[in-house]
Formats: C-alpha cells, structure tokens, sequence
C-alpha cells in the first residue's frame, strides 16, 4: 500500500496544470475518450467544476449506473482535492472504511477513476472521471489522458 500511495501522490505532484477553461476540457476529454475508443472501453467519461459540467462522453457499452459513479466519484475529488484513487489508498492504509463509519454519505465513492485538475498557484478547479473498468484501471485512463495532454506522455 506505500508504494501505492506514493506513486498516486507523485502523479499529482507531476501532473499540474498550467491554467485550464472550457477549451481545455473539451480537449483533454477528446483525448481520454479517443484513448478509450481505441482500447474498446465501455466507459462514461466526465470533466466538472462544482456545479458544472465541461465534458461528458458515454461509449457504447456504458450502463445508466456509471453516470451516478461519475457523479459519485467526482464528489471525492472536488471534496478532498485528492484523487479518488489517492483517497482511498490512504484510508485503506489506515484501515478506514468511509461506508461503515458514515463518514460520507451516498453522494460520494471512496474508490479510483477521478483526478483532479489542478491549477499551478491556482489549486484544484475540476475533476476529471472514468467510469465503467476497474477502479485502478479507470485511474490509468484519466491519467494517462491527462499525461497526454501536459505533453507528458
């Protein structure tokens, strides 16, 4: 589990954004959902301010629940200005389950596929998310879209 969490907490050290607007979400989630297409993903993919959607794809394959995934997800991360991944890692390593101690409610889900933007000197301003694979594997794809789109890749 450190080695975990020391390799999310460095991808959010890394991959910071210089600015981003609507122009930029729209092409970072091209980029995530092109990487997804050619993979054959089924996947919902989201980018969002508090209140505010810049971006929302939905591949074929994707079920009605991944929207509330998204959703849910996207919540940890506007809320924690951590990765969801990188949320739930450090509470597993502190042998904290969120769901049996209340301690977020329905509107929330502690497990990977959300990543924050984060803005240098700035701090975070959306959450960028993939639902649909496996927790980690949801992970993978924001970031290596993100990666991508820094030029990073």
């Amino acid at each position: 589990m450190p080695d975990l969490i020391a390799t999310l907490e460095q991808q959010e050290r890394e991959l910071v954004f210089a600015s981003f607007d609507h122009a930029d979400a729209w092409r970072l989630g091209t980029r995530i959902t092109a990487i997804a297409q050619e993979a054959g993903h089924a996947v919902g993919i989201d980018i969002r301010r508090p209140g505010l959607i810049l971006f929302r794809a939905a591949l074929p394959g994707i079920t009605p629940d991944q929207d509330v995934w998204v959703a849910r997800k996207s919540a940890v991360v506007l809320r924690m200005e951590n990765s969801s991944a990188l949320v739930d890692a450090r509470l597993a390593a502190e042998g904290v389950d969120p769901v049996a101690t209340n301690w977020l409610g329905p509107e929330y889900a502690v497990t990977g596929g959300s990543f924050p933007v984060r803005v240098r000197g700035v701090g975070v301003v959306a959450a960028v998310t993939a639902s649909g694979l496996a927790s980690l594997e949801d992970h993978d794809l924001v970031v290596a879209g993100i990666r991508a789109h820094l030029g990073l890749a």
